[in-house]
């Protein structure tokens, strides 16, 4: 754990089960290897991380079962430990690498820019060799001009215990990759000779094993988990399929078959999902069904009845006979309670920390120091949130935003003039919590970088008809077309980013709720349920490791309005600046030409209205540079997200 970092005060529920064949699953880390820093809940960081994976695989060893960890995805484009270096994630990766993954897979993140897919082409995926899957993502091989899988197609492996495991990693249908890379279609890929011939495989398979940065609800819009799962489905009826996906950033769980299910689990390094899994019909596995001295799974997977939200769509097969399968699954919170109380009972287990651990914890406080990531701006008074709570009201990150933009967002040149000023909600990634705002929070809250542009001397009376029609049309589009220049080694882009269906997390009220992060600042044990993850899914409302308390969740519009050196005596301007996202400049325009608008503008009308450099990622921290200036160096820490 970072040394200013805070640990948890809950634990868990209860012991893990173990099965015959257990997974430890993460996904969408974004670059959250130092943990979260003022959140005690998800406190830990990748060293804590890397000692706990070491005491649970000796655990396995134990028990006589298998332990198999994996990750889907998305290493990018989150925090400061990836997104301040230089190519993005350049210091973060070889972090990451400090863990002996047993299969993974490409995510979104990995494809925008061309320097970024070489570096996971030419170093990350030959780090992990035949366990990095990329079943359907293809770049250019630089030394030939010919397209290759940036990994392995698939992975035929037997496991420690002799389970025969058929593994595929499939992206969604992703089209935001630079030009260097490929992405085929997942109903394209299923049709390859290679493969149908990988689920026909000449060896036996007793597990197929699917991850993919892809929700695995089939019902999420951009899952193609559905697709690859029919295609394995029709040619063997009767074989396990066990789904790990990712991308939406929520914990979830989902029945496919009686003998098919799917996991995923969180984003950020908040959570870790853990599944167990008995009855699968082996002659070369010699793991116990039912390890002895722990608890075992105990559930069948029975696919929910249609409700509309359900994870099942009718054009997908089921398995045509009688399973002996049971599952256990459980979303751990991130944090050093969590991995202390399932690492105990390891093989001479003292303490949770192994020097690997402690070494790169170390080496992760060294790498934040080089990246100045602890460099203070000021002290955030209160804890600001997304979604905790409704739009504009106390507590609520865009109030905040709104008067940061009025204060710096300003030319010197026209600081006279009144100006309207707009943002799309989408350039927020995440909370604010009270504390100390660095430069490493300038990345978590907004590592995006659009620039500030204008139209100057706008009629107020059409200028002030933009906002409503932006926030009553639909949810804006999460991208459009992408070339690396765009990101000159730069975060990802606000609202270009992909990698959110924007129904599952701006306006969810699905079957996982989204729910933020808390903690406190005493040190003794609580025993009162804190603000946390309450995670329904198809096996039910029990699947969260550490009970928590429930966190609202309040839709927000598209876009928010600030405004400017209005007139002192409360009369309105004839005209303004209408000062907005360079990302937004298209919808902007657009709305100002409405019929009942009236305006007659162009694009062509659009210029900067301060220097590019200054972006999405600057407003905040010129803003606490001015205004939090009260208690610093010594910040007092709140008690998070989601707390009255």
């Amino acid at each position: 754990m970072q040394p200013e970092a805070q640990n948890a005060t809950t634990t868990p529920k209860a012991p893990l089960e173990w099965g015959q064949v257990n997974f430890m699953h993460t996904t969408d880390t974004h670059g959250w290897l130092e943990g979260h820093i003022k959140e005690q809940n998800y406190g830990a960081d990748w060293g804590d991380y890397a000692s706990f994976t070491k005491h649970m695989k000796q655990k396995a060893r134990n028990l006589g079962v298998d332990l198999l960890l994996v990750d889907t995805g998305d290493l990018h484009d989150g925090a400061g430990l990836s997104d301040a270096s230089s190519p993005n994630g350049n210091i973060s990766n070889a972090i990451f690498e400090n863990i002996e993954y047993d299969l993974l897979t490409i995510g979104n993140h990995e494809l925008y820019v061309t320097e970024i897919a070489y570096e996971t082409f030419s170093n990350f995926s030959k780090v992990y060799g035949d366990k990095y899957l990329t079943s359907n993502v293809q770049i250019v091989n630089p030394a030939t001009g010919q397209f290759e899988y940036i990994g392995s197609k698939y992975r035929y492996f037997t496991t420690e215990q002799g389970l025969r495991i058929m593994a595929f990693g499939v992206l969604f249908d992703f089209t935001g990759n630079s030009n260097v890379s490929k992405v085929i279609k997942a109903a394209d890929m299923v049709k390859e000779p290679w493969f149908q011939q990988a689920v026909n495989y000449t060896k036996p398979i007793d597990l197929f094993v699917l991850i993919g940065h892809n929700p695995v609800r089939t019902s999420a819009p951009s899952s193609t988990i559905g697709t690859v799962f029919k295609a394995i489905r029709s040619i063997k009826p009767d074989v396990p399929v066990q789904a790990f996906g990712g991308h939406t950033h929520i914990r979830d769980f989902v029945v496919y078959d009686n003998k098919a299910t799917g996991l995923e689990s969180g984003r950020y390094c908040e959570t870790l999902g853990w599944l167990a899994m008995s009855g699968i019909e082996s002659s070369t596995c010699k793991a116990e069904h039912n390890p002895k001295g722990v608890p075992n799974p105990t559930r069948s997977a029975t696919p929910p009845r249609s409700t509309g939200t359900v994870s099942v769509s009718a054009y997908l097969p089921t398995s045509t006979t009688p399973s002996t399968l049971r599952y256990a699954r459980r979303y751990l919170d991130w944090n050093r309670n969590t991995f202390s109380y399932h690492a105990k009972g390891s093989q001479r287990y003292t303490s949770l920390d192994t020097p690997k651990g402690l070494s790169i914890t170390s080496e992760i406080t060294s790498e934040r120091s080089k990246l100045n990531l602890t460099d203070l701006y000021g002290c955030a008074p209160e804890t600001y949130c997304q979604y905790c709570k409704p739009f504009m009201a106390p507590g609520n990150i865009f109030g905040l935003l709104q008067t940061a933009l009025s204060t710096v967002v300003v030319n010197e040149t026209r600081k006279d003039v009144p100006r309207l000023i707009i943002i799309n909600t989408g350039s927020l990634r995440f909370d604010l919590a009270k504390g100390p705002f660095t430069y490493d929070d300038s990345f978590i809250v907004s590592p995006f970088q659009d620039a500030f542009q204008f139209i100057p001397d706008v009629p107020y009376e059409q200028a002030s008809k933009v906002l409503a029609i932006l926030n009553a049309g639909p949810f804006q589009k999460k991208k459009r077309d992408l070339e690396a220049a765009d990101f000159n080694f730069s975060p990802i882009l606000a609202d270009r980013d992909t990698c959110i269906d924007p129904p599952l997390t701006h306006h969810y009220e699905g079957m996982t709720r989204r729910s933020k992060q808390g903690g406190r600042l005493i040190r003794r044990q609580s025993t009162a349920p804190i603000p946390g993850y309450t995670t329904s899914d198809d096996f039910g409302t029990d699947g969260d490791d550490t009970v928590h308390s429930r966190i609202p969740n309040y839709s927000q519009p598209n876009d928010l309005q600030a405004n400017g050196s209005f007139p002192l005596d409360g009369s309105l301007p004839k005209t303004v600046d209408l000062v907005f996202l360079d990302f937004i400049a298209s919808y902007i325009v657009n709305a100002l030409n409405q019929p009942d608008v009236g305006g007659a503008f162009s694009l062509t009308q659009v210029s900067y209205y301060l220097d590019k450099s200054f972006t999405t990622n600057s407003y905040l921290p010129a803003y606490a540079k001015v205004a939090w200036k009260a208690n610093v160096p010594n910040c007092p820490v709140g008690e998070g997200i989601g707390f009255t």
